[in-house]
């Protein structure tokens, strides 16, 4: 399912894969600031550079189906924060198609 394919992608550092896991018409929400990022907006180069500057554990699909993805994992960032990271995907034609997540600091 779709999991595995971002799971994969980003342990591959590869993203050009996970770019065609987006539909064309994805959306991802920014709830500290209300703005929209559509898959245009995005860049391959400075996705890969994230890709490989940010440290995911703990990574687990809590639920999907041919409509939603539900995941879960610690994200250790470059600035030193480490948050647990809930994301939420809504898809389409078997792929991303709206996503929001939810951010937890924890404690270094």
């Amino acid at each position: 399912m779709l999991y595995e394919k971002f799971k994969k992608a980003w342990e591959d550092n590869d993203a050009e894969a996970e770019f065609e896991l987006y539909h064309e018409d994805w959306e991802f929400k920014f709830h500290s600031n209300g703005k929209i990022m559509k898959k245009g907006d995005m860049n391959i180069d400075e996705r890969r550079e994230m890709m490989k500057s940010v440290k995911q554990s703990n990574q687990r699909c809590l639920y999907e189906n041919e409509d939603i993805l539900v995941t879960h994992m610690i994200g250790e960032f470059p600035n030193g924060t480490k948050d647990a990271v809930m994301m939420v995907i809504l898809k389409k034609d078997g792929l991303a198609w709206r996503t929001e997540t939810g951010s937890t600091p924890l404690s270094v």
